[in-house]
């Protein structure tokens, strides 16, 4: 295994500093959810580098809107955009389907959070259907495009909130028991985690680094649009370890994994604030949970999300 890396950033680095000085020229990127918040700065970051990033939003109207900005803001010519809904199976197979060539980085950091009860089409439980399940058609529809390119990344965000639950593996869309909107954000919050473990030991050998992260607690995205206040569990304080940060501060960590030499060879873990994440320990909101890295959790999900994913094409 990989030594585990020390980087210069912390909590408190942004996104233009984890890059400075990074060339990412001739690296094609893929940012899932960039229409906005930690999407848009992630990929306004890559951008900045020189990437050729592609803005992926539900609907192409809005993505193309933000590549012209952070064309503008940049002067990355090299900057575009697509439609990309990850709680429809058929957008996410025309997504794969329109791509051609390599792709260097792909940042799944589109998400949902403790939205009431809400299925796709298909009937999923629409938190893990778009944070879990779009994310790995996706990736897995763009192995070989990944492959192809030799050295590429994934970057798969995450959150704290995984702590608070494992994947419901009998039961992952609440049709046997009453539907919890933070149970459900756990459970996709780890599946992240636990997809990143897996897809880093199966594709090792095709050179596709995978690692997860926790991007911090930023209030700006309007991820938490679904609250009407925040829940015990977040202690909204901030004492218990959880890193209160701006959009610039919390894309960071993504640019980091995504951009930075420092992490060249890192694969299968977990990450916040810019450096490699400890071990969880209870009644602290950070660290990573031992049911996150399950290696035997990893493998049932991933059997799990290819029979459910090939049921709702």
């Amino acid at each position: 295994m990989t030594q585990s890396p020390t980087t210069p950033f912390g909590a408190q680095s942004t996104a233009s500093e984890v890059v400075d000085g990074v060339d990412l020229t001739g690296r094609r990127t893929v940012v899932t959810g960039a229409t906005g918040g930690l999407g848009r700065e992630t990929a306004r970051a890559l951008a900045s580098a020189g990437a050729e990033v592609t803005v992926a939003g539900r609907t192409l109207h809005a993505a193309a809107h933000v590549a012209r900005e952070i064309a503008a803001e940049t002067g990355n010519v090299l900057t575009r955009a697509a439609a990309l809904d990850l709680a429809d199976p058929a957008s996410v197979g025309s997504f794969v389907a329109d791509w051609h060539g390599p792709l260097h980085i792909l940042v799944n950091n589109a998400g949902i959070m403790a939205t009431p009860e809400l299925r796709t089409a298909a009937g999923r439980e629409l938190q893990f259907a778009t944070n879990h399940l779009g994310h790995f058609a996706l990736a897995v529809g763009l192995h070989h495009a990944l492959a192809a390119a030799g050295d590429a990344r994934v970057v798969v965000l995450s959150s704290v909130g995984h702590v608070n639950g494992p994947v419901r593996f009998d039961d992952p869309d609440f049709t046997r028991e009453p539907y919890d909107p933070w149970q459900a954000y756990a459970q996709s919050k780890t599946a992240n985690v636990l997809f990143a473990v897996e897809a880093a030991k199966r594709w090792a050998a095709d050179g596709i680094a995978v690692n997860a992260l926790n991007p911090g607690r930023i209030w700006e995205t309007g991820l938490g649009r679904h609250m009407d206040a925040p829940p015990a569990s977040f202690d909204p304080s901030g004492t218990s370890g959880v890193s209160e940060k701006n959009i610039a501060q919390g894309a960071a960590t993504s640019v980091l994994l995504a951009a930075s030499p420092l992490v060249d060879g890192v694969t299968g873990r977990y990450f916040e604030d810019c450096q490699e994440a400890g071990a969880h320990t209870p009644g602290v909101r950070r660290g990573v949970a031992a049911h996150a890295v399950d290696p035997d959790s990893a493998r049932r999900l991933w059997d799990l999300s290819v029979r459910l994913t090939a049921g709702d094409r």
